[in-house]
């Protein structure tokens, strides 16, 4: 028999009766019953029954041990009396009568307990995040996670893309975040960057005329983290084609995601085809760049029914109304924790008024709304008797946020949200360029790689605002999975797009020579996407947290709790990599 184990814990069934076995795992949890000590066996593949009889050394010894101690046993299966069967567990018609123990590894007191989901923080956790990884919940997402990225794999090569690396040290890139810097040892005062992402890598592999690209790669950024976002570094499906247009890589984005949202969504519907919905029109109709499709609402754009109107909230500003139909039977209550929810989003209220059986309006505004307002403002709403009209003013952006969040949580309560689907869809013609609040420079909106939708003719002669790019972004249930874009090859085009943005021609080559040089020697059109593989983990696996879903993440102040990174480094350290320390002044509090 092999020195820890014949079978593994969670395949033994009622067919192997009376089969002396051998078993190696943790001890999950432990119950006294008169003296007989039943024990839950765990490891990587389930749980198992074992009984330990009163006076066996086996009941000494696993009586004595703690928790999480690692251990072998001996011993034969044997049924479970009826009344003792779990059906909730696959191995729960068996238990195994122990014989011999031998402890592997004892466990000291754990800080937590594994077999339960208690309220241990987050910061516990991951300062124990080897413990907390044995949890069923963790120890499954990550286990997702696996099975997620082999699919990807063997799907990408059967569409006839061939996976390939590109380099962790590399130059600094101007892509949006910070980049993490690492001391050259061989080069004094010299740095290499860790990649945002294989950006120019991938696009310089179509020029090396490889055709079709894909990577599960690892991207370092050095910025807060958020719910959807974790800081420091996270992986992501770099895709890159060559010869395409905008649909090609759609055709290809969309075959995929639905087959794997498939697969892995627990019978959960995955929409296909995914909608296009152009940049301004979702910031209209949603509130955001991102919407969440399964709430069945939209937002409208009303600024013209209160143009010159003396009702002050509104006059003079961008002001967008969500129609919410069937709320007849929602008391003041709804409408007020609807305005505490508005409140919590960044507004000032929400006002609020109803379509009563006459089409009259009725509540805290409808006073302020002449008979001129009331009929344009139906008009232009469709609004039906019973239905709820919010309203958010101010400037656009600000209303845009505040609305599309009040959309989806209406939606929530109303009954007109979708559950158990994944609704995607694509945000198209994103604007190339958009203009700094504080300084009024024009600066790139998204990805300065990407092609100008008109190329060199529209740089040369439309406003940079109305410039609309070749770039897209793929979105599900309100998460940004990737963005993507059909790129720029052409060098003259380039030099535009960054003489726009304030770049001079010298700044560019400093920049961008490698990618430059390149396309001066023949570049196919190419385009390619990178959604993010922890966001499509974090969808499958229905977890609120990005964090829930990588094996060892760092906190939401980039640390590494378990290991102590980052780290102190000593003076000779220092010295070798030619570096010396400014540490900001410390404040008393």
């Amino acid at each position: 028999m092999h020195r820890y184990r014949s079978h593994h814990c969670g395949e033994l069934r009622s067919q192997d009766i009376d089969t002396d076995v051998r078993l190696s795992g943790w001890l999950h949890n432990r119950r006294d019953l008169g003296g007989i000590l039943f024990i839950d066996l765990r490891d990587h593949y389930g749980l198992v029954q074992l009984v330990a009889r009163p006076g066996t050394p086996a009941n000494e010894a696993l009586g004595s041990l703690s928790k999480e101690s690692v251990v072998r046993i001996d011993g034969r299966v044997v049924a479970r009396g009826a009344d003792n069967v779990n059906p909730e567990l696959p191995t729960g018609e068996i238990e195994i009568e122990v014989s011999d123990v031998e402890v592997l590894g004892a466990a000291e007191q754990i800080p937590f307990t594994i077999n339960t989901e208690d309220g241990v923080n987050e910061e516990k956790r991951l300062e124990y995040r080897f413990l907390d990884l044995r949890r069923e919940r963790m120890h499954r997402n990550i286990l997702l996670r696996t099975a997620v990225i082999s699919a990807i794999r063997h799907k990408m090569t059967a569409l006839g893309f061939n996976e390939m690396a590109t380099p962790i040290l590399s130059a600094t890139s101007p892509e949006g975040a910070r980049d993490f810097l690492v001391p050259s040892r061989l080069h004094a005062g010299r740095f290499y960057a860790l990649p945002q992402a294989p950006q120019q890598f991938k696009q310089l592999l179509m020029i090396a005329g490889f055709d079709r690209y894909f990577q599960i790669a690892p991207c370092f950024r050095d910025e807060d983290a958020r719910a959807d976002r974790s800081p420091g570094e996270f992986y992501q499906l770099d895709v890159e084609m060559s010869f395409v247009e905008q649909e090609d890589v759609f055709q290809v984005v969309e075959k995929l995601m639905s087959e794997i949202f498939e697969e892995f969504g627990g019978g959960r519907e995955a929409t296909s085809p995914f909608p296009r919905i152009p940049f301004r029109e979702a910031m209209l109709k949603y509130g955001s760049d991102k919407p969440d499709l399964r709430a069945k609402l939209e937002l409208a754009d009303v600024t013209d029914v209160f143009a010159g109107s003396d009702f002050k909230a509104f006059a003079g500003k961008h002001v967008r109304a969500l129609v919410v139909p069937d709320t007849a039977d929602q008391t003041r209550k709804f409408f007020d924790r609807m305005g505490d929810f508005a409140v919590e989003q960044g507004a000032k209220g929400l006002a609020w008024v109803r379509v009563g059986e006459d089409r009259t309006l009725t509540g805290p505004i409808a006073k302020f709304l002449t008979e001129e307002n009331t009929t344009a403002l139906l008009g232009t709403l469709g609004a039906e008797p019973g239905a709820a009209i919010f309203f958010g003013a101010g400037e656009f952006d600000e209303v845009s946020k505040i609305m599309g969040a009040v959309r989806v949580e209406a939606a929530r309560r109303t009954g007109h949200f979708e559950e158990n689907v994944f609704r995607f869809c694509w945000i198209v013609d994103f604007p190339m360029y958009e203009k700094d609040e504080d300084t009024g420079k024009i600066e790139f909106s998204h990805n300065p790689f990407s092609m100008p939708q008109g190329g060199l003719e529209a740089l040369e002669g439309k406003d940079p605002l109305d410039i609309l790019a070749w770039q897209y972004d793929i979105v599900c249930n309100g998460v940004e999975l990737s963005s993507g874009a059909i790129r720029n090859h052409e060098p003259e085009v380039m030099y535009k797009a960054f003489e726009i943005a304030g770049y001079d021609k010298e700044a560019v080559e400093a920049e961008f020579g490698g990618m430059l040089r390149a396309f001066k020697f023949g570049a196919p059109p190419h385009g390619g996407i990178a959604p993010g593989i922890d966001r499509i983990v974090m969808l499958l696996a229905d977890e609120p947290n990005i964090r829930e879903t990588i094996a060892f993440p760092l906190n939401g102040n980039a640390q590494d709790l378990l290991m102590g990174a980052p780290t102190e480094v000593d003076d000779a350290r220092l010295r070798e990599l030619h570096l010396s320390l400014r540490k900001p002044p410390q404040t008393n509090k």
